[in-house]
């Protein structure tokens, strides 16, 4: 087998917003934030004000790396321990953020979002449409998912 390849990522833009680190996780719901797409890139934004919704694929650059593939979900150590990939968060050997975000307003290179979760001055890898086809109606998630999310509403 030979050696895998080498993955490399050059940002498109960057996220600006204006809230203070520690109040993103809080604010997370209402966030607003700006995707500043670097110039070169900014032609390929044609055409996104038909849609509602993005993916906002970001490298959480300022994540360390796991020390082993456990966490506790969200971070809550009241909650029981899981794999890395059966809970999101930072805690990944890749440390690639995914957010879907709702477009509010496109200027020029710059795409106004809510809910994009990430840091000010975090590098954007990718913007993706959201559609139908990523509708899932009633995914299975765990119990612990399930309880926090009916107290987080």
């Amino acid at each position: 087998m030979s050696a895998p390849p080498t993955i490399a990522f050059d940002p498109i833009g960057y996220v600006r917003c204006e809230v203070p680190d520690d109040a993103i996780a809080r604010q997370r719901r209402s966030l607003r934030a700006t995707v500043e797409v670097l110039p070169r890139y900014a032609p390929g934004l044609d055409g996104i004000e038909a849609y509602s919704h993005l993916f906002v694929l970001f490298w959480m650059h300022r994540a360390t790396p796991p020390r082993d593939l456990h966490c506790h979900p969200r971070g809550d150590p009241a909650l029981e321990q899981v794999g890395v990939f059966a809970a999101r968060g930072r805690n990944h050997p890749n440390p690639v953020g995914l957010a879907v975000v709702e477009l509010l307003a496109r200027r020029d290179n710059c795409l106004d979002v809510c809910k994009l979760d990430a840091f000010d001055g975090t590098p954007v890898i990718d913007i993706k449409p959201y559609d139908h086809y990523d509708l899932v109606s009633d995914p299975r998630v765990p119990e612990w998912f399930r309880k926090r999310a009916l107290s987080d509403r």
